[in-house]
């Protein structure tokens, strides 16, 4: 992705949303629209570089579009956009980042610029950013009690904190010029 207008589908069965969302973004990038799971994926592909995707349709699920999506190797960024309270099973979906509903205009270009930035980070990163967004997401949803008793969650925790050890090696091999221009960017220390 690059400072130039952007392809964006936006998914969701419910047709006054997915008209609003792409309304709302059409004012600054490409959007294409699907009111349903098989649709998206006649939709997607290549030139798409941010899809917003619902995760509950009566034809195909946002997950097992999101699927798709990845087995056919499409190098977009996934935004998962749903009223469905998060669980668990997010640790293994490979999405980037994950938007409960409602959802507002501010969140959808906020969501667009956060997906557009991290197109420019080394995967690390990128892994970072995608996991420590699900476990935002799950600690805004889950008990303590909840999170520390899920090994799954646990897991994705430990594997969060040695990404951002990862990262804080490769930022410190930079020296302190590298280390000001990080400062700037979103999650910057």
């Amino acid at each position: 992705m690059t400072d130039e207008e952007l392809t964006i589908l936006v998914v969701d069965d419910e047709t006054d949303i997915a008209d609003l969302y792409s309304t709302w973004l059409s004012m600054d990038h490409t959007v294409r629209t699907a009111y349903g799971g098989e649709e998206a994926l006649d939709k997607v592909d290549e030139t798409v570089d941010i899809v917003f995707l619902d995760r509950q349709m009566p034809d195909y699920s946002g997950d097992e579009v999101l699927e798709t999506i990845r087995e056919r190797e499409i190098d977009c960024r996934v935004v998962m956009v749903t009223a469905v309270d998060p669980d668990f099973d997010i640790v293994s979906m490979d999405f980037d980042d994950y938007l409960t509903k409602p959802v507002m205009r501010d969140d959808l270009t906020e969501s667009v610029s956060s997906m557009r930035e991290r197109d420019n980070y080394n995967e690390t990163l990128q892994e970072y950013y995608a996991l420590t967004a699900k476990k935002a997401t799950l600690e805004a949803e889950k008990t303590p009690s909840e999170l520390q008793n899920n090994e799954e969650y646990q897991e994705m925790v430990e594997r969060v904190e040695t990404l951002a050890d990862e990262a804080d090696m490769a930022v410190s091999e930079f020296g302190d010029d590298f280390d000001t221009l990080f400062q700037e960017f979103p999650g910057g220390e």
